[in-house]
């Protein structure tokens, strides 16, 4: 049974005098949020329920792909572990998924949301992404590259394919409230949708992109998604001849059919570049 639903979701609205979008990561001293020149544009929109239907979903086609397979590594509490338990279990699940030949997990997040007025801000209790967003552009992927592997396999990796997965799962529960959305690469608009987002650190600048509102979009999600199962999600794809999807655009979400006392959604995100031979 298909439990489609309807949800806002937040786009990018890019400032009136078309500069460049950017975030800047130092939240301010006075209001405690975080600087930026553009603005929040919600829109309702239908999201349906895959659930039965994932076959029809693969990274190549649509730029996700969902999968069924237990994590060894259960408690997710330390970052530590995370790194030596998980890190490798993971690897070996997006080798074996996709057929890549080498997979290097550059970090990852934790959500464990909060409810309204609780005020903890540990590492281990960040909070669901409520933007429409890609984690990558082509040129924070390739700087990624450059930054997670040593400088002198960086050239040969760069002239293969590589790509940048997100590999999601719940932890803990079942993945009911706050669910995640995921945008199916084929309903993108790659030249009008897509805007580059500075993110700006004091140390460096990463970039990511922003989405903006597409009434053609179709939105895809899995309900009810248990511990047992992931998805992986593509933010970056070197192919861009139009032969594969290249991202995915996604966002947490607040389903209004959440049933009252639901847990708290608990899950965690890694990050990979993944090459090819």
């Amino acid at each position: 049974m298909a439990f489609d639903t309807t949800g806002t979701l937040k786009y990018f609205l890019s400032p009136p005098d078309g500069s460049r979008l950017y975030t800047n990561i130092n939240a301010d001293s006075v209001t405690g949020e975080l600087v930026r020149n553009w603005t929040e544009d919600p829109h309702d929109v239908r999201i349906e329920d895959v659930r039965g239907k994932e076959a029809l979903y693969k990274l190549d086609s649509a730029g996700f792909q969902f999968g069924r397979e237990a994590a060894k590594h259960t408690s997710f509490l330390d970052d530590a572990e995370i790194q030596n338990e998980y890190y490798p279990e993971s690897i070996d699940l997006i080798k074996k998924v996709t057929g890549a030949s080498s997979a290097v997990i550059f970090d990852h997040s934790t959500i464990r949301r909060r409810r309204p007025g609780e005020s903890d801000d540990s590492p281990q209790k960040r909070q669901p992404v409520a933007l429409v967003h890609v984690d990558q552009t082509t040129a924070s992927a390739i700087a990624r590259v450059h930054r997670h592997l040593p400088p002198e396999e960086a050239p040969s990796l760069l002239r293969r394919r590589f790509q940048v997965i997100n590999l999601w799962r719940p932890i803990s529960h079942a993945a009911v409230d706050w669910p995640l959305a995921l945008c199916d690469f084929r309903s993108v608009d790659v030249k009008n949708d897509l805007v580059p987002v500075a993110l700006i650190y004091p140390d460096r600048e990463g970039e990511t992109f922003g989405v903006t509102h597409n009434p053609n979009h179709k939105w895809k999600y899995k309900r009810a998604m248990t511990p047992e199962e992931f998805v992986l999600i593509k933010c970056f794809d070197s192919i861009q001849d139009g032969s594969v999807a290249r991202l995915t655009p996604h966002t947490g979400f607040e389903d209004p059919n959440t049933p009252e006392g639901t847990p708290l959604r608990e899950s965690i995100e890694l990050r990979a570049l993944v090459f090819y031979d």
